[in-house]
């Protein structure tokens, strides 16, 4: 499904990634790189090949747009330094082509440095040409925000007592934010506006819901 912002065009992906056609640039929200490992390290019971999980995402959405660029909007990595970092190195190396951009969030507490070494550049904020791209939600007169941090999603209800929560991208006039794109991320159920548009996914479909179903 693609959203027509400013005369651009982007595509939005089941895995919580959007594209930008004209400037070949993958969006992706809140992947929260060593989680997995921060909560093994705790004594969580979750398999360690979980932690390849997420490589495996990022892998599938580029190897479908191709792009030449990735901005990482905030919270790329969910803690300090662990193991997954170093998985995280090697895949960079295996896509040292593309150009990425990461916009760093509240969890993003890795040294700039060690992004610096590996050809990734970390900013607090992106604007280019009408477009601002954020972690925390935010507005910028004559600007379109894309964003992160809120992991939006929404609940739906059935017949009786059936509930399903799903993630979604909730969109507003002037901003957008992103579903996180990583596992065990969580979702925040979000109460949108008449004015909002909500695209849920589900089963590997985005598919856009009625505000009026979500009161």
């Amino acid at each position: 499904m693609t959203l027509h912002i400013h005369n651009q065009h982007f595509e939005m992906h089941p895995t919580g990634a959007i594209f930008w056609k004209e400037k070949s640039t993958l969006l992706i929200a809140d992947v929260h790189l060593g989680k997995v490992s921060h909560f093994r390290k705790h004594g969580s019971a979750i398999p360690h090949e979980a932690s390849f999980k997420n490589f495996v995402l990022i892998d599938k959405v580029i190897q479908q747009f191709k792009p030449q660029q990735i901005c990482f909007l905030g919270d790329l990595f969910h803690s300090d330094l662990n193991n997954e970092w170093f998985q995280f190195e090697t895949w960079r190396t295996k896509n040292s082509s593309i150009n990425i951009l990461l916009v760093a969030g509240n969890h993003d507490i890795i040294s700039p440095l060690k992004y610096e070494k590996i050809n990734i550049k970390v900013v607090s904020k992106w604007i280019f040409q009408q477009f601002l791209f954020t972690h925390y939600p935010d507005q910028k007169e004559g600007y379109f925000n894309f964003s992160g941090h809120i992991h939006p999603g929404i609940e739906l209800k059935g017949l009786g007592r059936q509930r399903i929560k799903l993630a979604c991208f909730h969109k507003k006039p002037h901003q957008i934010v992103l579903p996180a794109f990583g596992i065990f991320t969580g979702k925040f159920i979000i109460t949108p506006s008449s004015d909002d548009l909500i695209y849920a996914i589900s089963d590997n479909e985005i598919i856009e819901i009625p505000t009026a179903l979500l009161k």
